[in-house]
């Protein structure tokens, strides 16, 4: 597992840990400046929901990962519900990815934008994401066609854009993410494949996700051939080089993430449980 902050002297809003047999990945979302919201803070949030949920991952208790990422939301919501407004639309947030070994499958749970690559031992990678935030950034976006950049009007259609990608938040028809409400588990990508079927698993988070878009610099049969050889830090090197040069874009440096999940165990023997590979980050080319 390999995390990154986007820039220097700002918090890494993404979480990434294991517990045996389970891997969690969130991307921590809000807006910045809003600490009379909350005076914890993005950060804080994921770090504090994604501990919960490896402890509950932990007690291998049968429960689905839907009712355990409600627990989970409720538990965290519930830390900071008397000194923060959760109500606004602006207070902290995270999108989830979670897979889990239960009795010879692979488990997945996905709520907003992160992703999961499947590593099948046939074909290839199965790429899986919940797109539902995607499309509603879409939309909201759509009044910006054709309107200049660096104007006034660039910005009041802005704002405008982003009142509206907030109202479809954890709503029917919008698109679904942790934040203070259990019932958004329910809405979560959930599926199951047998473990025989394969050879590993990948989560990134958005950030990392830049390699394969915006950036283009691979395919996603490249991001598992990079993390096979290289391990995770190389993925997100990478998106680190192509961001430095695209610094007169619209993208700022983000948060990347990367967990890879290698040995998954095979179903028939029931041992061993997964393990997540650790990079320490490799220079060079």
């Amino acid at each position: 597992m390999t995390t990154s902050a986007g820039r220097a002297g700002r918090p890494n809003e993404d979480f990434v840990g294991a517990v045996p047999g389970a891997v969690v990945l969130l991307d921590g979302a809000g807006i910045p400046g809003t600490e009379s919201i909350c005076r914890h803070g993005v950060a804080w949030y994921t770090h504090r929901l994604g501990g919960v949920l490896l402890g509950r991952l932990s007690r291998d208790d049968g429960r689905t990962l839907t009712t355990i990422l409600a627990e989970a939301i409720a538990e965290t919501a519930e830390d900071h519900r008397h000194t923060c407004d959760l109500t606004d639309p602006s207070s902290p947030q995270a999108t989830v990815a979670i897979v889990r070994v239960d009795r010879g499958r692979l488990d997945h749970l996905l709520l907003a934008d992160s992703f999961l690559v499947l590593d099948p031992v046939r074909g290839g990678p199965q790429v899986l994401t919940d797109e539902r935030e995607v499309a509603a950034r879409r939309v909201c976006a759509a009044p910006l066609d054709g309107v200049p950049g660096g104007t006034p009007e660039y910005d009041r259609v802005l704002d405008s854009c982003r009142q509206a990608l907030r109202a479809r938040r954890n709503q029917p028809g919008g698109y679904w993410i942790a934040k203070e409400d259990p019932r958004a588990a329910e809405e979560a990508v959930t599926g199951s494949r047998p473990l025989a079927e394969l050879a590993g698993v990948a989560l990134l988070s958005n950030g990392a996700s830049r390699i394969v878009s915006p950036y283009r610099l691979t395919d996603w049969p490249g991001v598992l051939e990079l993390l096979r050889g290289y391990g995770p830090a190389e993925v997100i090197r990478r998106v680190r080089q192509a961001e430095a040069r695209a610094v007169a874009g619209p993208d700022a440096p983000d948060d990347a993430t990367v967990a890879h999940c290698t040995h998954l165990p095979d179903s028939r023997a029931g041992e061993p449980r997964p393990a997540a590979t650790s990079s320490q980050g490799r220079r060079g080319t």
